[in-house]
């Protein structure tokens, strides 16, 4: 294992008021923080109580968070040290975020066939919107 030193301090936004549910927006925040490499692999994560606290939420939805990221082979629990980013985060999180933007892909398109849209059309669309940068990079 590397050295993972202090404790990274989540800059995770949730919001009671978002759409999402408390325990999702903490798994998506922890997502983005490895996906960019602000969590490296093997990198030592807030403790239960540490990022409720932070986070000004309970302990049950950072545990639930928790759960469901080493379910998902993100993170890792060590009895006794804590909880890690798994070696293998970065490429897991960059394999489920790719299996979920096909699964919006397949939906925007089902959605634009039923419209009446085209396959030159819903291409054009596309270039359009990435031209535009409406979809942030």
């Amino acid at each position: 294992m590397t050295d993972t030193g202090p404790r990274h301090k989540l800059l995770i936004p949730v919001s009671p008021g978002a759409e999402a549910p408390l325990y999702q927006q903490i798994i998506d925040g922890i997502k983005r923080e490895i996906s960019a490499g602000r969590l490296a692999p093997d990198a030592l994560l807030p403790s239960f109580r540490a990022l409720a606290e932070q986070l000004l939420v309970s302990v049950i939805t950072v545990k639930r968070a928790y759960e469901e990221l080493e379910r998902e082979g993100l993170i890792y629990r060590k009895q006794g040290l804590g909880t890690f980013v798994s070696p293998n985060g970065v490429g897991r999180s960059r394999q489920l975020k790719m299996r979920e933007a096909k699964r919006l892909l397949v939906e925007a398109l089902r959605t634009g066939i039923e419209a009446g849209l085209g396959t030159d059309e819903l291409m054009e669309m596309v270039g359009e919107l990435m031209e535009r940068q409406e979809v942030k990079r």
